[in-house]
């Protein structure tokens, strides 16, 4: 063959395979809509708009193009309740109270305990519990779903306090960066694994999680790079804010992701999709965040 004629090969091949992952996120952004439409009042705020949907899709569809819109089911409805959540910590919330009482509530949830409060968040939250609990690695992955949860839901209030006036002076940049759980990628990873019911991947899980944080972190700072203007806007915090640099935070990006192909290496045999899975979630951010962002317009 040609080298013309293997060029174009190539394209066509490239082109098949970005229009199967595209198909892949119009089947999962229909079940999003769906959610939507279940809980309209979980997302009424103007950011919540028909792109953000199709974004959250397409991040899940781009990060395992192998899968079927089933098996992304779990990934795609927690990443949509995690921007829920973050919204309503973060900008409807006005007292300390109000976020204990909706950290509360979701870790009542988590624990299948009653007297949980009626709220759309919680409903949307029972929905994936019970839909990760038909999963047969659910009874012994359930705690640290759970913990990953209460990390994540922790570190959103934390944030809140920062920003909260008075209060002592707003975190370092270690500190802000050590706080990335807010971001919530990682309790998204934990619900896809356990979702995915292979046993196989449970002796990994340590050094899945231990990677992921490392993905986290890059994620949490890829996105700070593109939303700063926004962030402004917003009165929210970002990494721009806390004393670095933009070159300081591109350099923290690198390290993380070699920190990240470190402790994947040895996986790559064992566990090629996790370990790919991972590795294009830096890759699918790194490409998206230099064009867009999820959210909407105020």
């Amino acid at each position: 063959m040609s080298m013309a004629r293997s060029r174009d090969a190539a394209h066509l091949a490239a082109a098949a395979a970005s229009g199967r992952t595209s198909a892949l996120a119009a089947r999962c952004q229909r079940d999003l809509q769906e959610c939507v439409q279940a809980f309209p009042e979980l997302f009424s705020a103007g950011p919540f708009d028909a792109t953000l949907f199709a974004t959250v899709s397409l991040a899940n569809a781009f990060g395992s193009p192998w899968a079927a819109a089933e098996q992304l089911r779990i990934a795609n409805r927690t990443s949509l309740w995690i921007f829920a959540v973050d919204w309503l910590i973060d900008h409807e919330a006005a007292s300390h109270e109000e976020i204990d009482e909706i950290v509360r509530g979701c870790l009542a949830v988590a624990d299948g305990r009653g007297a949980v409060p009626d709220t759309s968040l919680t409903r949307f939250l029972a929905v994936i519990r019970d839909d990760l609990a038909a999963s047969p690695l659910f009874p012994g992955l359930h705690a640290v779903w759970r913990a990953e949860l209460e990390r994540m839901l922790g570190a959103m209030a934390r944030e809140w306090e920062w920003k909260q006036d008075g209060e002592p002076a707003l975190p370092t940049f270690e500190e802000y960066l050590g706080n990335a759980d807010n971001f919530g990628s990682t309790l998204v990873n934990v619900g896809h694994w356990i979702h995915s019911g292979d046993p196989l991947l449970v002796p990994h899980l340590d050094e899945l999680l231990r990677a992921s944080g490392a993905v986290q972190r890059v994620l949490r700072l890829l996105n700070d790079l593109a939303t700063y203007e926004r962030d402004v806007g917003w009165g929210d915090l970002n990494a721009l804010m806390l004393g670095v640099s933009r070159d300081e935070v591109v350099a923290r990006v690198a390290a993380l992701t070699g920190e990240c192909h470190a402790v994947l290496e040895p996986l790559r045999a064992t566990r090629p999709d996790e370990s790919a899975y991972l590795e294009r979630q830096i890759g699918y951010s790194t490409g998206f965040y230099g064009l867009a962002d999820y959210w909407g317009g105020l």
